[in-house]
């Protein structure tokens, strides 16, 4: 069996003659929806706007530099590069917490629009083509650290999930398969936009294993009475210090876990642009979204609410970092970018 269908490429971000389109997460299962964007400033709203997440972002923003080079075609070289700077900037400010990665995708976008324009080619084709074969690395490079997840899970065992983790969700269920294992997995809901039970279970289940989903209070009692195996989760940043940022809620999870003896794998890429958890923005989204569910309001007029997007899980309570070398401890991250900088 293949992806699930919310993980094939078109199904995430994709270019097409003059337009971006998204998939709508925030309505997914209900509905298969897109949002079709015309300019990339549509694209940077789409992702401020939560249209996708997880590291649908990255798609869309690699996708929305190749659109602000269709939307200058026509101008002169410099224009054309003055229009693409900008955009990147714009592009790689959509979400604070993530802009360091961001700018990753952007900047590469830059460097690959740079060589097209000096030496007279398509622009846009370029770029495309950069963000294609970006999507293809990613994906294979998730197989290998899927691969190592899968070998801290017992053959039948239960694990727990965090949030929507994109990629490795799905190249974690097929290393499940080419393991022969098949575990029971639990997704906690993630409100307020439930990626857990739309997003994670979604994938689970049209790939053919057992999923339940809990609501965000349940972690805690649940670890212990369905003898969790493993909890597990990505993150937006893995610091060098080994602070794990993710969805909010991973935190007590966490907690909870190292209560019971349940050990906690994060899936990720230590980030050297963050050397300690006090270089991480956390972003405070709009609290009216914690207020409301499925479009009715749950509180009174003045009642207000909290809403940060992410959490930070300190290194004692993460047992590794699993990334496409192998599992390191949190607590020497500096061993990953020694095997990564210098390993062939």
């Amino acid at each position: 069996m293949g992806m699930a269908e919310l993980l094939q490429y078109e199904n995430v971000a994709w270019y097409e003659t003059g337009t971006v389109r998204i998939l709508d997460r925030r309505v997914y299962p209900y509905r298969k929806e897109y949002v079709i964007c015309k300019t990339y400033e549509q694209v940077a709203q789409a992702i401020r706007d939560m249209v996708t997440q997880s590291g649908g972002p990255y798609t869309a923003a690699a996708m929305g530099m190749v659109l602000a080079a269709w939307q200058c075609r026509d101008d002169t070289v410099e224009r054309q590069w003055e229009t693409l700077q900008k955009a990147a900037e714009v592009l790689s400010q959509a979400r604070p917490t993530t802009t360091a990665k961001m700018k990753m995708v952007t900047d590469a976008c830059l460097a690959h629009a740079r060589r097209a324009l000096d030496a007279g080619d398509n622009v846009t084709d370029a770029i495309f083509d950069y963000a294609f074969d970006a999507l293809q690395i990613r994906y294979a490079v998730y197989r290998e650290i899927a691969e190592h997840l899968v070998a801290h899970f017992p053959k039948d065992g239960v694990v727990m999930t965090q949030c929507f983790a994109e990629t490795i969700v799905g190249t974690m269920l097929l290393a499940c398969q080419s393991q022969g294992k098949t575990p029971r997995f639990i997704c906690p809901e993630t409100r307020p936009f439930l990626q857990g039970a739309r997003l994670t279970a979604s994938v689970i289940a049209d790939m053919g294993f057992s999923v339940h989903v809990i609501t965000d209070n349940m972690p805690g009692y649940i670890l212990e009475r369905e003898r969790v195996n493993v909890f597990t989760s990505a993150a937006d940043i893995i610091t060098m210090d080994g602070h794990i940022v993710n969805k909010v809620g991973t935190f007590q999870i966490a907690l909870a876990a190292r209560h019971f003896g349940i050990p906690y794998y994060v899936t990720g890429c230590p980030n050297k642009d963050h050397p300690t958890a006090d270089s991480v923005r956390i972003e405070e989204r709009d609290a009216a979204q914690v207020l409301s569910h499925m479009g009715t309001r749950v509180a009174k007029a003045r009642v207000k609410a909290y809403y940060p997007a992410f959490d930070i899980v300190p290194p004692e309570l993460c047992n590794g970092v699993v990334t496409r070398k192998g599992t390191f401890s949190p607590h020497d991250l500096s061993s990953f970018l020694y095997e990564e900088e210098f390993t062939p």
